[in-house]
């Protein structure tokens, strides 16, 4: 699915959100690739689950032709800093819902970016029959995306127990969480 580009100033950042394109394929996988090597709030370490350009090519085709899926990306100064992921299911019983997942720079954090992805993805979600947008795995540390989620209505659902191992060695819990219109 595709929505309308929307710009953002915020602490002295212009940055807009837009739907990712075929284009976008190759900087989102370099992209992601940073990402997961800047915080252990991901699900992967860097290198681990890489997708190429290619495989994002595909990706966001079928994420642009797919009612339920929507792709986003925010860019600054014709450079990607974040991404949004949003994906629906097709079965019956869980039409309802979709499964989200972001990420942005870390130089970037604080200037709203996450933030804006999100309301982005909500208000798309809540035009598109999206009644449940479920957070998997978020890392209890995590207390910044944690207030963040709340803030946006997200209620923590579940708590999985020793669900990570993290670079110290250590298992950590990590929280489903989920916002219901």
């Amino acid at each position: 699915m595709v929505i309308n580009q929307q710009d953002f100033y915020v602490k002295g950042v212009n940055y807009t959100i837009r739907a990712a394109t075929n284009g976008d394929a190759e900087e989102i996988s370099e992209l992601r690739l940073q990402i997961d090597g800047e915080t252990e709030n991901m699900d992967r370490e860097k290198g681990e689950g890489y997708i190429d350009h290619a495989g994002f090519e595909r990706i966001i085709e079928a994420d642009t032709k797919h009612p339920k899926n929507l792709f986003l990306v925010a860019e600054t100064n014709g450079k990607i800093i974040g991404y949004s992921r949003c994906v629906g299911n097709d079965l019956k019983r869980f039409l309802h819902k979709a499964e989200f997942g972001l990420g942005v720079l870390k130089d970037f954090w604080g200037f709203g970016i996450g933030k804006n992805l999100m309301k982005e993805t909500i208000s798309w979600a809540d035009n598109n029959g999206i009644e449940k947008i479920v957070l998997y795995g978020v890392l209890e540390t995590n207390k910044r995306g944690i207030e963040l989620y709340k803030s946006l209505g997200f209620e923590i659902e579940g708590l999985m127990k020793k669900d990570r191992i993290l670079s110290d060695g250590k298992y950590y819990n990590t929280y489903i969480m989920a916002r219901f219109n």
